[in-house]
């Protein structure tokens, strides 16, 4: 069926099917560069001669770049609008993943995944605004989760084809590093043509524009009213509208639950194989593989539930439930093996699920004029956090030992679940316009999630 017989409604899903698809690509690289470094960190660390120090600044240099680049990109995107830094960030990703194969020492590796980081900085500042501004509410959640989806399943990609290249191909770290340009040259390739966001063009106020994009893209002027396109007004942006009182609240709850969701996941799973190993499991490659697994299908179950249980209780009981299975892990030194699979693999499982609101709750709760800057400084302050697990994981694993190292990740759980408790809205079913404006109450938010979302 050609271009002009097309449906206005056939013309929509197959836009929002390869925007989706776009989106999610770009953060399944992320998790995919991750999931690389922590199968080849020991091998780095024995070829380069590094020290826990220096291992703990490789692991963390991604994380460490995304602190740099998603507040920056955010902003600028805001500024210059999101169509540019959709495709630019995708190209560097391919130039810097491709360079990771001819570093001669550790400071020019953590050089590269710094610059790398903050490439991935850029993804989660553009990525996920721009799939929501263009997505209907009624399934806005469930696409934005599966951006996460992909993130995990990058990152169990990764550690078994990185396993594969390491084990079975004998190939050398550098290139099983610079393998992340195959999936980059893909999404490349699937964003060119992509048009600007009808609602940061309303929000600067072109409306022409933005209305030729929802007529030749999502189906004209029902589209444009049934999702509130009409509401986005024009208003200054940047970090002075960000700290503004009315949106505060909102960059306290993201930095917190996010920060507390990643925190313990990075620090554990970049080292998985060493984490393994200290708790005197023998196949630290099995293990490692399963517990990715189950953060994988953590993840696919989250996408396929959250526009049915809502937000709240995706969100809350899971930080309980991590906490407690690193807790177990804590306190039992001597659990055996399979006991401690068993608790990583719940606690990847309930990450999972939950991490996948972290692609969700910003884009919800940021207005349009503020909703990169937010996402992008939220990143940075998840980071933060994840970035000094991972750097301080391998030094806390030979001073204080693994039991307390756990029981300082379940307390970032319970940190977690007692900010999300207070904080929290439910914002399931809701238009784009409606969730970013007004009061930031938890309170009088409970209670509105619809009986059925179709």
């Amino acid at each position: 069926m050609s271009t002009t017989t097309r449906t206005p409604e056939q013309r929509r899903k197959g836009f929002l099917a390869r925007m989706t698809f776009a989106c999610a690509w770009g953060e399944g690289l992320d998790g995919f560069d991750l999931g690389l470094i922590s199968v080849v960190l020991p091998l780095i660390s024995t070829a380069l001669h590094v020290n826990a120090l220096e291992a703990g600044l490789i692991g963390a240099s991604s994380l460490i770049g995304i602190f740099i680049g998603a507040p920056l990109t955010g902003l600028l995107t805001d500024r210059f609008g999101r169509k540019t830094v959709f495709t630019v960030d995708i190209i560097a990703f391919v130039v810097l993943g491709l360079l990771q194969a001819f570093v001669t020492d550790a400071w020019q590796l953590l050089a590269v995944r710094i610059a790398l980081g903050i490439a991935i900085g850029a993804e989660y500042s553009i990525g996920a605004a721009m799939l929501a501004e263009f997505a209907p509410a009624k399934s806005r959640g469930r696409r934005l989760s599966g951006l996460l989806v992909c993130w995990y399943a990058g990152y169990l990609a990764a550690v078994v084809v990185g396993y594969a290249l390491v084990d079975l191909g004998h190939l050398s770290w550098r290139w099983v590093l610079a393998t992340s340009i195959l999936p980059a040259i893909v999404t490349v390739i699937v964003r060119i043509g992509f048009p600007e966001s009808p609602r940061w063009l309303l929000h600067r106020g072109r409306e022409k524009e933005a209305r030729a994009v929802i007529d030749q893209r999502l189906g004209g002027g029902a589209y444009y009213e049934q999702e509130d396109y009409g509401s986005e007004e024009q208003k200054a942006g940047g970090y002075r509208a960000l700290f503004a009182p009315g949106n505060r609240k909102r960059v306290t709850f993201i930095a917190v639950f996010w920060a507390c969701n990643v925190a313990p996941y990075f620090a554990i799973f970049t080292f998985a194989p060493t984490v393994l190993k200290s708790l005197a499991l023998h196949n630290e490659t099995a293990g490692t593989i399963t517990v990715n697994g189950m953060a994988a299908v953590g993840a696919l179950v989250g996408m396929l539930t959250i526009e049915r249980i809502g937000r709240r209780p995706q969100l809350i009981p899971p930080f309980w439930i991590m906490a407690v299975a690193l807790a177990v892990v804590g306190f039992w030194g001597s659990a055996p093996g399979a006991v401690v699979v068993v608790c990583f693999a719940v606690f990847s499982f309930m990450n999972a699920l939950q991490g996948n609101l972290t692609a969700v709750y910003p884009i919800e709760v940021f207005p349009t004029e503020v909703r990169s800057t937010g996402v992008g400084f939220t990143a940075a302050c998840s980071r933060v956090g994840a970035a000094a697990g991972t750097f301080l994981l391998p030094v806390g694993i030979t001073t204080l030992g693994i039991g307390p190292c756990m029981l300082i990740a379940a307390a970032i759980c319970v940190v977690g679940a007692i900010v999300s408790q207070v904080m929290a809205p439910e914002t399931t079913g809701r238009g784009l316009h409606d969730t970013s404006t007004g009061e930031f109450n938890a309170r009088a938010l409970q209670g509105r999630l619809p009986e059925r979302v179709g």
